[in-house]
C-alpha cells in the first residue's frame, strides 16, 4: 500500500515537472505549404500568416500566396491540362474513386481540423463523410456525363452532326469560404473529373482542410499540375484569377457583390468564362449535380459525310 502511494506521489511529481518544463518551451508551429505541380514549395515571397482556433491559440502558420505563386501555378495547371483532358473518363473516375478512399484513410484528422477550427465534432463528422460520398458520386459520374449530354442531331444534308463536351482548359476556383472541406470538394471535383486542370484558392479563415487535402491529392494518383491549391487572401490574389490571359474559367464561390463585379469585368478582357456559385447549403442535392460537370466544358460539333 505505501508503495503504491510513493509511485503515485512520485508520478504526480514528475507530471508537474513535465508541466513546468513544456510552459517554458516555444511553441514551434507548423508551417502549411502551397501546392504546385505534384509538390509543397513555400511562398515565393516567404510571407504567411498566423492561424488561430476557436479559443484564440495559434494553430499554425499559413502561406500567403502572392501572383508570383499564382503564375508558377498556372504554368503548371497548363503544361499538364491537354494530357489530363487526353486520359481516358474511366481513368479519370478511379483517380477520383482513390482520392476518396485516401480521404476516408484520414477522416480522424479531417475531423479534428474542422473541430478546431469552430465545428462541433458531430458536424465535423457529417462533412467529411459528405466530402467522402461526394468524391464517389463524381467518380460515378465520369464515363456517364457525356453519354447524357452528347447528341447526333438531325440535319438536311448527307452527314451525321455530333455533339459531344470537351474540357475548358485551366480553371481558376476561388473555393467557399465557410465550407473548407465539403465546399472545396464539391466544386473541384466536377472540374477536374470534365478534364480540366484547377488553381485552387483555399477558404482563408479555415485553410487547414485544404491544405490537408493536398496531401490526399498527393497520394491519389492525381497527376503533377492537375490541382493546385494556393492560400491566401482574395483582397490580393482576386484580380490574379480574373485578369490573368492564359485561364480560361473562374469559378467564384461567394456572396460579395463586389468582388463579383471585379471578376466578371476582368475576365471580359479574355473573354474568361465565369461561374458563379453562390451555394450556401452544400450539404443539399442542389449542391451535387451532373450539371455541374457541364458548367466547366464546350460543346464540340463535328460534321461527318455519308453516303458519299
Amino acid at each position: 500500500m505505501k508503495d503504491a502511494q510513493k509511485k503515485a506521489e512520485l508520478d504526480k511529481t514528475v507530471d508537474l515537472e513535465s508541466y513546468a518544463e513544456a510552459a517554458k518551451r516555444l511553441n514551434v508551429l507548423k508551417t502549411y505549404k502551397i501546392y504546385i505541380d505534384g509538390k509543397f514549395p513555400r511562398t515565393e515571397s516567404g510571407r504567411f500568416y498566423e492561424l488561430q482556433s476557436k479559443e484564440g491559440e495559434l494553430l499554425a502558420n499559413v502561406c500567403l500566396c502572392s501572383r508570383k505563386d499564382f503564375k508558377a501555378a498556372m504554368v503548371a495547371a497548363r503544361n499538364v491540362q491537354e494530357k489530363w483532358s487526353a486520359a481516358s473518363a474511366y481513368n479519370r473516375g478511379q483517380i477520383l474513386y482513390r482520392i476518396a478512399e485516401m480521404l476516408e484513410g484520414r477522416r480522424e484528422q479531417f475531423i479534428a481540423e474542422l473541430t478546431e477550427l469552430g465545428s462541433s465534432r458531430k458536424d465535423a463528422q457529417h462533412e467529411v463523410y459528405a466530402s467522402i460520398d461526394r468524391l464517389v458520386y463524381y467518380a460515378g459520374w465520369s464515363d456517364k456525363y457525356s453519354q447524357v449530354f452528347s447528341a447526333v442531331n438531325p440535319v438536311s444534308s448527307s452527314h451525321f452532326n455530333f455533339s459531344l463536351p470537351e474540357a475548358t482548359g485551366v480553371v481558376g476556383i476561388i473555393a467557399p469560404e465557410e465550407s473548407p472541406l465539403l465546399g472545396l470538394v464539391s466544386v473541384l471535383a466536377p472540374t477536374i473529373v470534365a478534364g480540366n486542370t484547377a488553381i485552387v484558392l483555399a477558404s482563408n479563415s479555415k485553410p487547414l482542410s485544404a491544405v490537408t487535402f493536398s496531401e490526399v491529392i498527393h497520394s491519389s494518383d492525381v497527376p503533377a499540375g492537375v490541382v493546385n491549391i494556393l492560400t491566401g487572401t482574395r483582397n490580393e490574389l482576386l484580380t490574379q484569377f480574373a485578369s490573368h490571359m492564359d485561364l480560361n474559367a473562374v469559378l467564384y464561390c461567394g456572396q460579395d457583390q463586389g468582388e463579383i463585379t471585379e471578376i466578371q469585368s476582368k475576365a471580359a478582357l479574355n473573354v474568361k468564362r465565369v461561374v458563379i456559385d453562390q451555394t450556401e447549403d452544400w450539404f443539399s442535392d442542389d449542391a451535387q449535380s451532373p450539371y455541374r460537370i457541364m458548367r466547366h466544358t464546350e460543346i464540340k460539333t463535328t460534321w461527318h459525310p455519308v453516303g458519299i
